[in-house]
């Protein structure tokens, strides 16, 4: 069989070919591609490191600049919280004074108004025995007759109205 004589011949020019093929795809793929994927790779994996120890350091710095916040807004607050109590505690000693001086005030006011109300009373009480001297004058005059002295019927009319004052 010719085909089976043919084997040797093209057998040995199919391995040449074949050896030749394989040695430009190593020496094309392996030699020249591949070390451009193999730096596009590591340059990934070197991007995603320091982008992890960005990131790392970026939420460190978030939280010491959230701490930071934190403690400011504390701060803040006792001082707010104090200032607050401090105008309380200063509004209600001043309160108190303005009562204190209100009622000293008052009292005053009282007072005078009691010594107007007794000066009143006794100008009153002066005015009634006038009065009722006078009416005792004409009452005595009118039903006896006789003519009283006033200082007769104002003496008679103090010792009527003694045990009311």
């Amino acid at each position: 069989m010719p085909q089976i004589a043919q084997i040797a011949a093209t057998y040995a020019s199919q391995i040449f070919w074949l050896l030749i093929v394989f040695g430009l795809i190593y020496f094309g793929i392996g030699k020249s591609m591949l070390p451009k994927i193999e730096a596009t790779v590591d340059a990934r994996d070197r991007k995603i490191a320091d982008d992890l120890v960005a990131a790392q350091s970026a939420r460190a710095e978030a939280d010491r600049t959230e701490e930071a916040y934190r403690s400011a807004m504390d701060a803040a607050r006792a001082a707010a919280l104090k200032s607050t109590q401090d105008a309380k505690a200063q509004a209600a000693r001043d309160a108190e004074v303005r009562v204190k001086a209100r009622d000293v005030e008052l009292t005053a006011q009282y007072d005078a108004a009691e010594q107007r109300i007794a000066a009143s009373r006794g100008q009153a009480l002066a005015s009634i025995e006038d009065v009722a001297a006078e009416a005792a004058q004409d009452i005595v005059a009118r039903i006896s007759g006789v003519t009283v002295d006033r200082s007769e019927a104002a003496g008679a009319v103090r010792a009527a109205l003694a045990p009311v004052a």
